[in-house]
């Protein structure tokens, strides 16, 4: 039975356990702050299932499986449709789409400039000490380039790379302008399930983004939605009638 317990740093690990005496049994570690850990965290989450009687139904993606889970007979949905299959060009579209948006631009630039988000959940002192963080690294890659002679150019295009990467990701310009492009992603994805719901018309039924399954599409876009949302993006993407079908996939998302 998944269940989350509270820390006062570094967030919640998340436990994964099954029957009494099976030996599986996992414990992911998560920092709130880190979009790679929240992403582990949100798929976790995804693709977690109970039965009635509190037992593990799958949790598949652990095992690097998505077919037949660790933990059941039964068979875990399929994440990616076969390549034959006229929805798989539709998922790897919305997937590679979705998982290049620089989310650590995003993540950088909403606690360097703070001024750009509504109702973020990144704390005030984050912005001082990622500041801090920035000029650590930089003497640590110098100093690692002074020890290591062999290492020594490598050290310095790292150092050179993260600097442009920082100067990038302070430039409010450079950041409206990414964030003017996520919209037009966004505006792509609330045009995709417009048009799920034009094919499912009937009551009842709510299709995802890419067909009436859960894929690896909606993985991404789950993630990115969570992510965006703790930054303190949310408000300017959707709600108050601005994309109500991504309002409405998100409320879904939630409930899942």
């Amino acid at each position: 039975m998944a269940r989350r317990q509270d820390e006062q740093r570094g967030g919640a690990p998340l436990m994964a356990e099954g029957k009494p005496g099976e030996e599986v049994r996992l414990i992911l570690y998560h920092w709130t702050h880190s979009f790679s850990s929240q992403k582990a965290v949100d798929i976790v989450v995804l693709l977690y299932e109970e039965e009635e009687d509190g037992s593990v139904l799958y949790m598949g993606y652990l095992i690097g499986c998505f077919g037949k889970s660790a933990r059941s007979e039964k068979k875990t949905p399929r994440l990616m449709p076969d390549k034959g299959s006229m929805y798989y060009p539709r998922v790897q579209h919305y997937r590679e789409l979705l998982d290049s948006l620089p989310m650590d631009a995003y993540t950088h630039g909403c606690i360097l400039h703070p001024e750009l988000t509504v109702d973020s959940m990144i704390p005030a002192y984050a912005t001082t000490r990622i500041r801090s963080q920035i000029g650590n690294t930089e003497s640590e890659l110098k100093k690692l380039a002074e020890e290591n002679p062999d290492l020594q150019e490598a050290y310095i295009a790292k150092q050179k790379r993260l600097n442009s990467k920082l100067l990038d990701h302070d430039n409010v310009k450079y950041l409206k302008k990414i964030l003017d492009e996520l919209e037009k992603v966004l505006d792509q994805v609330e045009t995709e399930l417009q048009r799920r719901n034009e094919e499912t018309p009937e009551e009842g039924r709510q299709p995802w983004l890419c067909g009436e399954s859960f894929t690896l599409a909606d993985v991404s876009l789950a993630v990115a939605l969570h992510r965006l949302k703790f930054l303190g993006f949310a408000r300017r993407n959707w709600g108050n009638g601005k994309r109500p079908n991504l309002e409405t996939y998100y409320e879904r998302v939630l409930k899942r």
